[in-house]
């Protein structure tokens, strides 16, 4: 295996993938900075995210909240709602939390230690490291997975990337590289190697500076690396929203905490086993037990929706002679109110093609 035999040619490889980052990288903001807080805020927007998309939203966020106290100060609404539309909603919250923390914990003033970082909420192994690295040039390797497919390829790594087993021999490597390198630059070329020639598919081998030495190039696996176990079973669920709009106002809800979504802004709903149809005589009942005997319902729109581990399949309603009041957690909000929360991305793409153009 060629883990062991890494220590005769990194320096090689290190030169190789310094040098290269030095020509190729991109010019991104948060690389012009080592303030903890600004490297700490596009580590958590850029998590399974593009640099393309997440770009905007850390330039939103600096912009609203410049500093971590002004973030602590901010409400979990106006988190959500600039971070609309990015997914994992955890990373919002988690911040928030994490923002008061320092706040208390360290008198506002990020820190900067591996060990300090790894204790605040939502920052692990790879958070810390690369906060660590870049505002401080503390030693500590990062591994993400631009890193683990890097490694995997060029020195032939076939332990999976997700075993318990796999992340301590990539840890153990990727630590032994870093080792006399300046880890701010290491740490941020190998990612961006991993980003830009690297890439998942269609790597660039054919003008790759590692080609010589890659494993993977060598012998033909460079499609069949990193290994990867299989994925948890994808669970899959119907939403059946339905939208009363009456004048100016429009019924809406908060989702509850432990589910999908978490404290976001969508309208009344029924979770059903399956696609119902719209005469299905038990959808029928349920429909008027939630909204009156004299509730009437037209379809408006169909869509699925793809998370990491659930697949939703959605049906936006129309809801006219509804009976108010039948679910305290369901309440009119002015129209112009309601578009000022967050929403669920389905929910706020509903908005903008139907609800905004008129076409309900």
């Amino acid at each position: 295996m060629r883990f062991f035999d890494c220590i005769f040619d990194q320096m090689s490889f290190q030169t190789e993938i310094i040098c290269w980052y030095h020509t190729n990288k991109r010019d991104l903001p948060w690389r012009n900075s080592t303030d903890a807080y600004v490297i700490w805020l596009s580590e958590i927007i850029l998590q399974q995210t593009r640099v393309e998309q997440g770009l905007p939203y850390f330039n939103r966020f600096l912009e609203n909240f410049p500093t971590v106290k002004d973030f602590a100060q901010a409400s979990e609404t106006q988190i959500l709602k600039l971070w609309q539309g990015l997914g994992y909603y955890s990373r919002g919250r988690n911040m928030l939390f994490t923002a008061k923390q320092i706040m208390q914990l360290h008198n506002g003033v990020f820190p900067t230690d591996y060990k300090s970082l790894i204790k605040l909420k939502g920052i692990g192994d790879y958070t810390a490291a690369a906060i660590s690295s870049f505002s401080s040039n503390e030693e500590k390797a990062v591994l993400d997975g631009n890193v683990f497919r890097v490694l995997s390829r060029y020195y032939g790594l076939q332990e999976p990337i997700n075993s318990t087993q796999g992340v301590k021999m990539f840890a153990a490597l990727a630590q032994q590289l870093i080792v006399q390198q300046q880890p701010s630059v290491y740490n941020q070329a190998i990612m961006e190697f991993g980003a830009l020639q690297c890439k998942p598919k269609s790597p660039l081998c054919g003008n790759c500076p590692l080609q010589l030495g890659c494993y993977a190039f060598a012998n033909h696996k460079v499609d069949q690396l990193p290994v990867k176990l299989k994925k948890i079973k994808t669970r899959v669920r119907w939403f059946n929203y339905f939208v009363a709009i009456d004048g100016d106002y429009i019924l809406a809800k908060q989702r509850e905490a432990g589910d999908v979504w978490q404290h976001l802004y969508d309208f009344p709903l029924i979770e059903t086993d399956s696609l119902p149809a719209i005469d299905q005589v038990s959808f029928l009942k349920e429909i008027q037990v939630q909204f009156g005997h004299q509730a009437v319902v037209n379809l408006l729109y169909q869509k699925k929706h793809l998370l990491t581990h659930q697949t939703i399949y959605v049906q936006f309603f129309a809801l006219h002679n509804y009976m108010p009041n039948l679910d305290c957690k369901i309440k009119s909000f002015l129209m112009e109110d309601f578009k000022e929360l967050p929403h669920p991305k389905v929910i706020s793409e509903f908005v903008e093609t139907h609800i905004n153009s008129n076409q309900i």
